[in-house]
């Protein structure tokens, strides 16, 4: 059984300790921030923020699995990422005043970590490391979105599945996952914009490229590199 489906999940103070963001606070600094941050459980297909809504949180997954979309006025539903544990986002709308752009729903039972916007913006005024780190978590962010636009213009349905799992395994986004995710393929079809079906087929075809296992509820990776080449 895959690692990150047998261990137990980690409390909040242990993904706060763990992440990337709070390395080069302070004992002191880092209480402040706790004392800044609460956690919900999301039941499977709830929101844990909505498009419209005032921005008031930056949010982290604790565990568990989301999905950030944004529906169109066609009824389309646009899918933009997902969220695997240990990854943080809406930093970006954090830093503006404007409603939410995008809705973040959970495809599984899922527990949020919520900081209040105003510790997020103490620790802008605050922390030199934590300014670094949203610039590198931003141009991240931004290179993701670059790649998301050609994948649905450019690619097949294989290499656009390759694209979304190596996305969820990105290093600097989601650190400390490691190479193996509990994720079944109606999840990972949902994050791909992809049938079920089709899942199937694009996972026999890159775990025949040596790229991937499918294992009973997770994926694990195998080379990583060669799945963000895949196709191209």
């Amino acid at each position: 059984m895959p690692d990150n489906l047998a261990k137990k999940p980690p409390s909040l103070a242990e993904v706060l300790r763990d992440s990337r963001w709070t390395c080069d606070l302070s004992d002191a600094e880092l209480a402040r921030v706790e004392a800044g941050i609460f956690e919900r459980t999301i039941a499977a297909g709830h929101f844990a923020c909505r498009k419209g809504e005032p921005v008031e949180h930056w949010l982290g997954v604790i565990d568990g699995l989301v999905k950030v979309s944004s529906d169109l006025d066609s009824g389309k539903t646009a899918t933009l990422t997902g969220v695997p544990p240990g990854g943080w986002f809406g930093e970006g709308s954090m830093l503006k005043t404007d409603p939410r752009k995008y809705d973040a729903v959970a495809l599984r039972e899922s527990r949020i970590a919520y900081m209040r916007r105003e510790t997020f913006q103490w620790l802008i005024d605050h922390s030199i490391g934590f300014n670094r780190f949203l610039l590198l978590q931003l141009n991240e962010r931004l290179g993701q979105f670059i790649g998301l636009l050609e994948s649905e213009r450019l690619l097949d349905i294989d290499t656009r599945v390759a694209r979304c799992l190596a996305s969820l395994f990105n290093p600097v986004l989601y650190p400390g996952l490691g190479r193996r995710l509990a994720i079944s393929q109606a999840e990972l079809g949902y994050l791909a914009g992809v049938s079920r079906q089709r899942i199937n087929r694009a996972l026999k075809v890159l775990a025949e490229a040596g790229c991937l296992s499918v294992e009973y509820g997770g994926i694990s990776i195998h080379d990583l590199d060669r799945l963000r080449r895949f196709g191209g």
